[in-house]
Protein backbone atom coordinates (compact mmCIF):
# COMPACT_ATOMS: atom_id res chain seq x y z
CA UNK A 1 0.00 0.00 0.00
CA UNK A 2 2.66 2.39 1.15
CA UNK A 3 4.73 1.49 -2.11
CA UNK A 4 1.60 2.39 -4.34
CA UNK A 5 1.11 5.67 -2.80
CA UNK A 6 4.41 6.55 -2.90
CA UNK A 7 4.55 6.02 -6.61
CA UNK A 8 1.68 7.62 -7.19
CA UNK A 9 2.79 10.57 -5.26
CA UNK A 10 5.76 10.41 -7.04
CA UNK A 11 3.77 10.74 -10.58
CA UNK A 12 1.52 13.18 -9.49
CA UNK A 13 4.20 15.10 -8.37
CA UNK A 14 5.87 14.74 -12.23
CA UNK A 15 3.05 15.37 -13.72
CA UNK A 16 2.74 18.62 -11.21
CA UNK A 17 6.38 19.74 -12.79
CA UNK A 18 6.01 18.79 -15.92
CA UNK A 19 3.22 20.93 -15.94
CA UNK A 20 4.50 23.96 -14.71
CA UNK A 21 7.59 23.55 -16.83
CA UNK A 22 6.00 22.73 -20.33
CA UNK A 23 6.46 26.02 -22.23
CA UNK A 24 7.55 28.13 -19.68
CA UNK A 25 5.22 31.50 -20.53
CA UNK A 26 3.29 34.20 -19.40
CA UNK A 27 0.04 33.08 -19.26
CA UNK A 28 -3.09 35.39 -18.61
CA UNK A 29 -6.02 34.29 -16.42
CA UNK A 30 -9.33 33.86 -18.49
CA UNK A 31 -9.83 32.24 -20.96
CA UNK A 32 -12.37 34.10 -23.17
CA UNK A 33 -15.49 32.18 -22.18
CA UNK A 34 -13.73 28.62 -23.50
CA UNK A 35 -14.55 25.53 -21.65
CA UNK A 36 -13.17 22.27 -21.56
CA UNK A 37 -15.69 19.55 -20.21
CA UNK A 38 -13.64 16.28 -19.55
CA UNK A 39 -14.06 12.62 -19.56
CA UNK A 40 -11.41 9.80 -19.05
CA UNK A 41 -14.29 7.57 -20.55
CA UNK A 42 -16.62 7.19 -23.76
CA UNK A 43 -17.83 10.59 -25.06
CA UNK A 44 -20.91 9.00 -26.52
CA UNK A 45 -21.82 6.73 -23.37
CA UNK A 46 -21.51 10.33 -21.00
CA UNK A 47 -24.90 11.75 -21.91
CA UNK A 48 -24.55 13.89 -19.23
CA UNK A 49 -20.94 15.54 -20.75
CA UNK A 50 -22.71 16.01 -23.79
CA UNK A 51 -25.48 17.94 -21.90
CA UNK A 52 -23.17 20.20 -19.83
CA UNK A 53 -20.92 20.67 -23.66
CA UNK A 54 -24.82 21.79 -25.05
CA UNK A 55 -25.93 24.35 -22.48
CA UNK A 56 -22.58 25.74 -22.82
CA UNK A 57 -22.83 26.03 -26.77
CA UNK A 58 -26.34 27.01 -26.17
CA UNK A 59 -25.08 30.16 -24.01
CA UNK A 60 -22.09 30.79 -26.21
CA UNK A 61 -18.99 29.39 -24.81
CA UNK A 62 -17.05 27.26 -26.99
CA UNK A 63 -16.32 24.12 -25.79
CA UNK A 64 -13.45 21.39 -25.90
CA UNK A 65 -15.13 18.38 -25.54
CA UNK A 66 -12.39 16.00 -24.52
CA UNK A 67 -12.48 12.08 -23.88
CA UNK A 68 -12.58 8.80 -25.91
CA UNK A 69 -14.01 8.45 -29.25
CA UNK A 70 -15.77 5.00 -29.21
CA UNK A 71 -19.34 5.34 -30.11
CA UNK A 72 -20.47 8.24 -32.01
CA UNK A 73 -21.94 11.06 -29.65
CA UNK A 74 -25.43 12.31 -30.20
CA UNK A 75 -26.06 14.08 -33.33
CA UNK A 76 -26.79 17.27 -31.69
CA UNK A 77 -23.06 17.68 -30.31
CA UNK A 78 -21.43 16.38 -33.56
CA UNK A 79 -23.57 19.45 -35.49
CA UNK A 80 -22.57 22.07 -32.87
CA UNK A 81 -20.81 24.82 -34.31
CA UNK A 82 -19.57 25.98 -30.96
CA UNK A 83 -18.34 22.10 -29.54
CA UNK A 84 -15.03 20.55 -30.71
CA UNK A 85 -14.30 17.41 -29.78
CA UNK A 86 -10.79 16.51 -28.13
CA UNK A 87 -10.33 12.76 -28.81
CA UNK A 88 -7.94 11.09 -26.01
CA UNK A 89 -6.10 8.22 -27.22
CA UNK A 90 -7.61 4.65 -25.44
CA UNK A 91 -4.62 2.90 -23.68
CA UNK A 92 -4.43 -0.67 -24.69
CA UNK A 93 -1.78 -3.15 -23.98
CA UNK A 94 -0.26 -2.08 -21.16
CA UNK A 95 -0.08 -5.78 -19.86
CA UNK A 96 3.60 -5.96 -18.22
CA UNK A 97 4.51 -7.11 -15.10
CA UNK A 98 1.88 -7.96 -12.23
CA UNK A 99 -2.14 -6.47 -12.18
CA UNK A 100 -1.04 -4.21 -9.52
CA UNK A 101 2.56 -2.78 -11.70
CA UNK A 102 0.21 -3.13 -14.98
CA UNK A 103 -2.56 -0.55 -13.14
CA UNK A 104 -0.01 2.40 -11.66
CA UNK A 105 1.56 2.42 -15.28
CA UNK A 106 -1.92 2.32 -16.85
CA UNK A 107 -2.29 6.00 -14.35
CA UNK A 108 1.06 7.20 -14.64
CA UNK A 109 0.69 7.09 -18.63
CA UNK A 110 -2.80 8.62 -18.37
CA UNK A 111 -1.54 11.77 -16.75
CA UNK A 112 0.93 12.15 -18.96
CA UNK A 113 -1.54 11.58 -22.21
CA UNK A 114 -4.68 13.85 -20.35
CA UNK A 115 -1.87 16.40 -19.53
CA UNK A 116 -0.64 16.54 -23.18
CA UNK A 117 -3.97 16.99 -24.56
CA UNK A 118 -5.54 19.47 -21.92
CA UNK A 119 -1.99 21.57 -23.00
CA UNK A 120 -2.48 21.30 -26.33
CA UNK A 121 -6.13 23.13 -26.53
CA UNK A 122 -6.87 26.70 -26.43
CA UNK A 123 -6.81 28.18 -22.94
CA UNK A 124 -10.13 27.42 -21.15
CA UNK A 125 -11.92 29.35 -18.41
CA UNK A 126 -13.49 26.52 -16.79
CA UNK A 127 -12.38 22.69 -16.78
CA UNK A 128 -15.20 20.61 -16.41
CA UNK A 129 -14.49 17.21 -15.23
CA UNK A 130 -16.47 14.15 -15.03
CA UNK A 131 -15.48 12.26 -11.82
CA UNK A 132 -15.65 9.13 -12.33
CA UNK A 133 -12.91 8.40 -13.18
CA UNK A 134 -11.05 10.66 -10.98
CA UNK A 135 -7.61 8.87 -11.14
CA UNK A 136 -5.74 10.54 -12.61
CA UNK A 137 -8.04 13.04 -14.36
CA UNK A 138 -8.59 15.41 -11.19
CA UNK A 139 -4.89 16.05 -10.22
CA UNK A 140 -4.30 15.81 -14.14
CA UNK A 141 -7.05 18.65 -14.48
CA UNK A 142 -5.95 20.55 -11.07
CA UNK A 143 -2.53 20.86 -12.73
CA UNK A 144 -3.93 22.42 -15.99
CA UNK A 145 -5.71 24.72 -14.36
CA UNK A 146 -2.54 25.89 -12.64
CA UNK A 147 -0.86 26.21 -16.05
CA UNK A 148 -3.75 27.80 -17.52
CA UNK A 149 -5.11 29.82 -14.41
CA UNK A 150 -8.36 28.51 -15.21
CA UNK A 151 -11.31 27.60 -12.42
CA UNK A 152 -11.46 23.85 -11.65
CA UNK A 153 -15.53 22.24 -11.31
CA UNK A 154 -15.99 18.43 -10.51
CA UNK A 155 -19.54 16.92 -11.71
CA UNK A 156 -19.31 14.02 -9.26
CA UNK A 157 -21.84 11.01 -10.55
CA UNK A 158 -20.88 8.92 -8.07
CA UNK A 159 -17.02 8.08 -5.84
CA UNK A 160 -14.72 5.75 -7.90
CA UNK A 161 -13.25 3.64 -5.25
CA UNK A 162 -16.67 2.59 -4.34
CA UNK A 163 -17.18 1.42 -7.93
CA UNK A 164 -13.69 -0.45 -7.29
CA UNK A 165 -14.58 -2.06 -4.69
CA UNK A 166 -17.23 -3.82 -6.57
CA UNK A 167 -14.26 -5.93 -8.24
CA UNK A 168 -12.04 -5.84 -5.47
CA UNK A 169 -13.09 -5.18 -1.82
CA UNK A 170 -13.58 -2.58 0.25
CA UNK A 171 -10.47 -3.13 1.81
CA UNK A 172 -8.16 -3.96 -1.08
CA UNK A 173 -5.13 -1.63 -1.52
CA UNK A 174 -6.18 -0.03 -5.19
CA UNK A 175 -9.56 0.59 -3.42
CA UNK A 176 -7.76 2.35 -0.15
CA UNK A 177 -5.70 4.26 -2.31
CA UNK A 178 -8.71 5.66 -4.82
CA UNK A 179 -10.49 6.60 -1.37
CA UNK A 180 -7.72 8.44 -0.19
CA UNK A 181 -6.67 10.39 -3.41
CA UNK A 182 -10.47 11.07 -3.88
CA UNK A 183 -11.18 13.08 -1.18
CA UNK A 184 -7.61 14.60 -0.65
CA UNK A 185 -7.68 15.75 -4.81
CA UNK A 186 -11.11 16.43 -4.49
CA UNK A 187 -10.61 19.49 -2.45
CA UNK A 188 -8.46 21.43 -5.47
CA UNK A 189 -12.02 22.06 -7.44
CA UNK A 190 -13.23 25.47 -7.16
CA UNK A 191 -16.79 24.19 -7.81
CA UNK A 192 -18.55 20.91 -7.56
CA UNK A 193 -21.65 19.65 -8.82
CA UNK A 194 -23.26 16.29 -7.74
CA UNK A 195 -26.37 14.35 -8.84
CA UNK A 196 -28.37 13.87 -5.62
CA UNK A 197 -28.67 15.74 -2.27
CA UNK A 198 -27.54 12.31 -0.23
CA UNK A 199 -24.19 12.61 -2.31
CA UNK A 200 -24.35 16.67 -1.60
CA UNK A 201 -23.85 15.44 2.34
CA UNK A 202 -21.79 12.83 2.26
CA UNK A 203 -19.09 15.23 0.55
CA UNK A 204 -19.35 17.64 2.77
CA UNK A 205 -19.44 15.62 6.17
CA UNK A 206 -16.83 13.35 4.72
CA UNK A 207 -14.30 14.83 2.38
CA UNK A 208 -15.15 18.28 3.27
CA UNK A 209 -15.95 19.41 -0.14
CA UNK A 210 -19.00 21.67 -0.61
CA UNK A 211 -21.15 20.90 -3.71
CA UNK A 212 -24.64 21.55 -5.35
CA UNK A 213 -27.15 19.69 -6.11
CA UNK A 214 -27.76 19.06 -10.35
CA UNK A 215 -30.31 16.04 -11.10
CA UNK A 216 -30.32 14.30 -14.05
CA UNK A 217 -32.56 15.49 -16.25
CA UNK A 218 -34.10 14.22 -19.74
CA UNK A 219 -33.16 16.31 -22.79
CA UNK A 220 -36.00 17.68 -25.08
CA UNK A 221 -35.90 15.04 -27.06
CA UNK A 222 -36.71 12.23 -24.45
CA UNK A 223 -40.25 12.28 -25.08
CA UNK A 224 -43.26 9.67 -26.15
CA UNK A 225 -43.22 8.52 -29.52
CA UNK A 226 -45.80 8.97 -31.82
CA UNK A 227 -47.08 6.08 -33.60
CA UNK A 228 -46.53 7.26 -36.98
CA UNK A 229 -42.70 7.64 -35.82
CA UNK A 230 -43.14 4.06 -33.78
CA UNK A 231 -43.51 1.85 -36.93
CA UNK A 232 -40.82 3.23 -38.92
CA UNK A 233 -38.08 2.33 -36.22
CA UNK A 234 -40.09 -0.88 -35.25
CA UNK A 235 -39.52 -2.13 -38.94
CA UNK A 236 -35.67 -0.67 -38.86
CA UNK A 237 -35.13 -3.10 -35.78
CA UNK A 238 -36.90 -5.63 -37.23
CA UNK A 239 -34.40 -6.34 -40.09
CA UNK A 240 -32.01 -7.30 -37.25
CA UNK A 241 -33.82 -8.52 -34.35
CA UNK A 242 -36.62 -11.30 -34.63
CA UNK A 243 -38.79 -10.11 -31.40
CA UNK A 244 -39.73 -6.87 -33.38
CA UNK A 245 -41.39 -9.13 -36.41
CA UNK A 246 -45.24 -10.14 -36.00
CA UNK A 247 -44.66 -13.73 -34.89
CA UNK A 248 -47.40 -14.97 -37.86
CA UNK A 249 -44.89 -13.56 -40.63
CA UNK A 250 -42.05 -14.38 -38.50
CA UNK A 251 -40.68 -16.69 -41.79
CA UNK A 252 -41.80 -14.43 -44.68
CA UNK A 253 -41.92 -11.65 -43.20
CA UNK A 254 -43.17 -8.79 -45.21
CA UNK A 255 -41.63 -5.86 -43.75
CA UNK A 256 -44.63 -4.09 -43.84
CA UNK A 257 -46.19 -4.71 -40.12
CA UNK A 258 -44.17 -5.19 -36.87
CA UNK A 259 -44.81 -7.07 -33.77
CA UNK A 260 -46.55 -3.39 -32.72
CA UNK A 261 -47.14 -1.65 -35.06
CA UNK A 262 -49.25 -1.97 -38.70
CA UNK A 263 -50.68 0.31 -41.53
CA UNK A 264 -54.34 0.47 -41.50
CA UNK A 265 -55.49 -1.15 -45.19
CA UNK A 266 -58.26 1.05 -44.74
CA UNK A 267 -57.35 4.65 -44.41
CA UNK A 268 -53.89 3.86 -44.45
CA UNK A 269 -53.16 4.62 -40.65
CA UNK A 270 -50.61 3.35 -37.93
CA UNK A 271 -52.49 1.63 -35.48
CA UNK A 272 -50.94 -1.16 -32.88
CA UNK A 273 -52.73 -5.07 -33.83
CA UNK A 274 -55.13 -6.39 -31.61
CA UNK A 275 -52.95 -9.34 -29.32
CA UNK A 276 -49.45 -7.45 -29.37
CA UNK A 277 -46.93 -8.50 -27.40
CA UNK A 278 -45.98 -5.48 -24.28
CA UNK A 279 -42.86 -3.56 -24.97
CA UNK A 280 -40.51 -4.21 -21.41
CA UNK A 281 -37.05 -1.95 -21.76
CA UNK A 282 -34.28 -1.94 -19.62
CA UNK A 283 -31.04 -0.50 -20.28
CA UNK A 284 -27.44 -1.51 -19.14
CA UNK A 285 -23.70 -0.58 -18.90
CA UNK A 286 -23.66 -4.46 -18.57
CA UNK A 287 -21.40 -4.13 -15.35
CA UNK A 288 -21.17 -5.69 -11.55
CA UNK A 289 -24.07 -2.86 -10.32
CA UNK A 290 -26.38 -4.42 -12.42
CA UNK A 291 -27.13 -7.94 -11.69
CA UNK A 292 -29.71 -8.88 -14.44
CA UNK A 293 -30.39 -12.21 -13.34
CA UNK A 294 -32.41 -10.55 -11.22
CA UNK A 295 -35.07 -9.66 -14.53
CA UNK A 296 -34.36 -12.93 -15.80
CA UNK A 297 -35.32 -15.03 -13.05
CA UNK A 298 -38.80 -12.90 -12.56
CA UNK A 299 -39.22 -13.35 -16.47
CA UNK A 300 -39.37 -17.24 -15.64
CA UNK A 301 -41.87 -16.51 -13.12
CA UNK A 302 -43.69 -14.01 -15.34
CA UNK A 303 -43.59 -17.57 -18.08
CA UNK A 304 -44.29 -19.80 -15.62
CA UNK A 305 -48.14 -17.73 -14.95
CA UNK A 306 -48.96 -17.69 -18.37
CA UNK A 307 -47.93 -21.71 -18.49
CA UNK A 308 -50.47 -22.06 -15.92
CA UNK A 309 -53.54 -20.33 -17.45
CA UNK A 310 -52.81 -16.41 -16.18
CA UNK A 311 -54.13 -14.20 -18.75
CA UNK A 312 -50.98 -11.84 -19.48
CA UNK A 313 -49.37 -10.94 -22.88
CA UNK A 314 -46.94 -11.84 -24.19
CA UNK A 315 -43.80 -9.80 -23.77
CA UNK A 316 -40.74 -8.65 -25.99
CA UNK A 317 -38.08 -7.88 -23.46
CA UNK A 318 -35.15 -5.38 -25.11
CA UNK A 319 -32.24 -4.75 -22.94
CA UNK A 320 -29.77 -2.06 -24.54
CA UNK A 321 -26.24 -1.05 -24.08
CA UNK A 322 -22.81 -2.38 -23.95
CA UNK A 323 -20.63 -3.00 -21.43
CA UNK A 324 -17.97 -5.68 -20.10
CA UNK A 325 -20.64 -8.68 -18.93
CA UNK A 326 -22.72 -8.58 -22.09
CA UNK A 327 -21.19 -11.74 -23.11
CA UNK A 328 -21.98 -13.53 -20.22
CA UNK A 329 -25.49 -12.40 -19.69
CA UNK A 330 -26.43 -13.26 -23.58
CA UNK A 331 -24.65 -16.84 -22.78
CA UNK A 332 -27.39 -17.22 -19.85
CA UNK A 333 -30.09 -15.87 -21.94
CA UNK A 334 -29.31 -18.26 -24.61
CA UNK A 335 -29.99 -21.09 -22.20
CA UNK A 336 -33.46 -20.17 -21.37
CA UNK A 337 -36.43 -21.37 -23.31
CA UNK A 338 -39.81 -19.11 -23.05
CA UNK A 339 -42.74 -19.76 -25.49
CA UNK A 340 -43.85 -16.14 -24.91
CA UNK A 341 -40.82 -14.18 -23.88
CA UNK A 342 -38.75 -12.72 -26.27
CA UNK A 343 -35.65 -11.06 -25.54
CA UNK A 344 -32.77 -8.91 -27.49
CA UNK A 345 -29.92 -6.84 -26.68
CA UNK A 346 -29.33 -4.17 -29.20
CA UNK A 347 -26.81 -1.60 -29.20
CA UNK A 348 -29.23 1.34 -30.50
CA UNK A 349 -28.45 4.55 -31.86
CA UNK A 350 -27.72 7.75 -30.35
CA UNK A 351 -31.29 9.02 -32.05
CA UNK A 352 -33.13 5.72 -31.87
CA UNK A 353 -32.72 5.07 -28.16
CA UNK A 354 -35.10 8.31 -27.23
CA UNK A 355 -37.33 6.62 -29.62
CA UNK A 356 -37.51 3.23 -28.74
CA UNK A 357 -38.52 4.54 -24.95
CA UNK A 358 -41.23 6.72 -26.33
CA UNK A 359 -42.77 3.70 -27.79
CA UNK A 360 -42.01 1.28 -24.75
CA UNK A 361 -44.75 -0.24 -22.28
CA UNK A 362 -42.52 -0.91 -19.21
CA UNK A 363 -39.22 0.60 -18.02
CA UNK A 364 -37.26 -1.92 -15.71
CA UNK A 365 -34.22 -0.64 -13.93
CA UNK A 366 -31.71 -2.77 -11.76
CA UNK A 367 -28.80 -0.08 -11.31
CA UNK A 368 -27.62 -0.89 -7.60
CA UNK A 369 -25.60 2.39 -6.79
CA UNK A 370 -21.82 1.46 -5.46
CA UNK A 371 -21.97 4.65 -3.25
CA UNK A 372 -25.68 4.31 -2.69
CA UNK A 373 -25.26 7.72 -3.62
CA UNK A 374 -26.43 7.98 -7.03
CA UNK A 375 -29.21 8.05 -9.20
CA UNK A 376 -29.74 6.16 -12.41
CA UNK A 377 -29.74 8.66 -15.57
CA UNK A 378 -31.93 5.60 -17.56
CA UNK A 379 -35.14 6.58 -15.54
CA UNK A 380 -34.47 9.85 -15.79
CA UNK A 381 -34.80 9.28 -19.71
CA UNK A 382 -37.64 6.98 -19.22
CA UNK A 383 -39.64 9.11 -17.01
CA UNK A 384 -38.67 11.75 -19.92
CA UNK A 385 -40.62 9.54 -22.17
CA UNK A 386 -43.38 9.39 -19.60
CA UNK A 387 -42.57 5.62 -19.18
CA UNK A 388 -43.73 4.07 -16.06
CA UNK A 389 -40.71 2.13 -14.76
CA UNK A 390 -39.86 -1.15 -11.87
CA UNK A 391 -36.85 -0.10 -10.34
CA UNK A 392 -34.78 -2.40 -7.67
CA UNK A 393 -34.11 -0.31 -3.82
CA UNK A 394 -31.10 1.43 -2.99
CA UNK A 395 -30.72 3.79 -0.54
CA UNK A 396 -31.30 6.87 -2.42
CA UNK A 397 -33.37 5.60 -5.11
CA UNK A 398 -36.90 7.70 -3.31
CA UNK A 399 -35.28 10.90 -4.71
CA UNK A 400 -36.52 9.50 -8.29
CA UNK A 401 -38.73 6.98 -7.97
CA UNK A 402 -41.70 7.44 -6.12
CA UNK A 403 -43.35 4.08 -5.22
CA UNK A 404 -46.99 3.77 -6.36
CA UNK A 405 -46.73 7.04 -8.13
CA UNK A 406 -44.52 7.14 -11.19
CA UNK A 407 -43.44 3.45 -10.64
CA UNK A 408 -43.00 1.05 -8.83
CA UNK A 409 -39.71 -0.61 -6.31
CA UNK A 410 -38.59 -3.86 -5.84
CA UNK A 411 -36.18 -5.87 -3.95
CA UNK A 412 -36.02 -9.06 -5.59
CA UNK A 413 -36.68 -11.39 -8.51
CA UNK A 414 -39.40 -12.38 -7.16
CA UNK A 415 -40.95 -9.10 -6.22
CA UNK A 416 -40.45 -8.14 -9.70
CA UNK A 417 -42.09 -11.10 -11.18
CA UNK A 418 -45.41 -10.34 -9.41
CA UNK A 419 -45.37 -6.32 -10.52
CA UNK A 420 -44.68 -7.65 -13.89
CA UNK A 421 -48.00 -9.86 -13.57
CA UNK A 422 -50.15 -6.87 -11.68
CA UNK A 423 -48.46 -4.11 -14.15
CA UNK A 424 -49.50 -6.11 -17.42
CA UNK A 425 -53.41 -7.83 -16.10
CA UNK A 426 -55.41 -6.51 -18.50
CA UNK A 427 -53.20 -5.53 -20.92
CA UNK A 428 -53.27 -3.37 -23.18
CA UNK A 429 -56.29 -1.61 -20.97
CA UNK A 430 -56.39 2.06 -20.16
CA UNK A 431 -56.88 0.73 -16.96
CA UNK A 432 -55.08 -0.26 -14.43
CA UNK A 433 -51.80 0.99 -12.47
CA UNK A 434 -49.81 1.12 -15.52
CA UNK A 435 -51.81 3.44 -16.95
CA UNK A 436 -52.11 5.66 -13.79
CA UNK A 437 -48.52 5.84 -13.32
CA UNK A 438 -48.35 6.87 -17.18
CA UNK A 439 -51.15 10.38 -16.73
CA UNK A 440 -48.91 10.65 -13.18
CA UNK A 441 -45.81 11.37 -15.21
CA UNK A 442 -47.70 13.32 -18.22
CA UNK A 443 -48.85 15.31 -15.12
CA UNK A 444 -45.82 16.13 -13.24
CA UNK A 445 -44.51 18.15 -16.02
CA UNK A 446 -40.24 18.35 -14.59
CA UNK A 447 -38.00 20.80 -15.60
CA UNK A 448 -35.69 19.63 -18.43
CA UNK A 449 -32.22 19.63 -18.31
CA UNK A 450 -31.86 23.29 -20.04
CA UNK A 451 -34.05 24.87 -17.82
CA UNK A 452 -32.47 22.91 -14.44
CA UNK A 453 -28.81 23.78 -15.94
CA UNK A 454 -29.53 27.30 -16.23
CA UNK A 455 -31.13 27.63 -12.65
CA UNK A 456 -28.03 25.41 -11.25
CA UNK A 457 -24.89 25.77 -12.79
CA UNK A 458 -25.05 28.99 -15.23
CA UNK A 459 -24.35 31.41 -12.12
CA UNK A 460 -21.39 29.39 -11.38
CA UNK A 461 -20.04 30.30 -14.54
CA UNK A 462 -20.34 34.49 -14.06
CA UNK A 463 -20.89 36.70 -17.61
CA UNK A 464 -19.82 35.16 -20.66
CA UNK A 465 -16.29 37.27 -21.16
Amino acid sequence: MAGVCAALALAAGAVVLAAMLWRRRAVAAGGAGRVCVAVLGDLGRSPRMQYHALSLARHGRDVALLGYLRDRPHGDVLRSGRIRLVPVSDLQGLRVGPKLFQYVLKVIVQAIQLLYTMLKIEQPSYILLQNPPGLPGIAVAWAACLFWRSKLIIDWHNYGFTIMSLTHGRNHPLVRMAKWYEKLCGRLSDHNLCVTNAMKEDLWLNCNIRAVTLYDKPAAYFKETPLELQHPLFLKLAKDHEPFRPRTESVSWSAQSSAFTEVDEKNGEVIKPRGRPALLISSTSWTEDEDFSVLLKALEGYEHSISEGAKLPSLVCVITGKGPLKDYYNGLINQLHFKHIQICTPWLEAEDYPLLLGSADLGVCLHKSSSGLDLPMKVVDMFGCCLPVCAIHFECLHELVKHEENGLIFKDSDELAEQLKMLFSGFPSLEGKLHSFRKNLRASKQPRWDESWDQTVLPLLGHTE
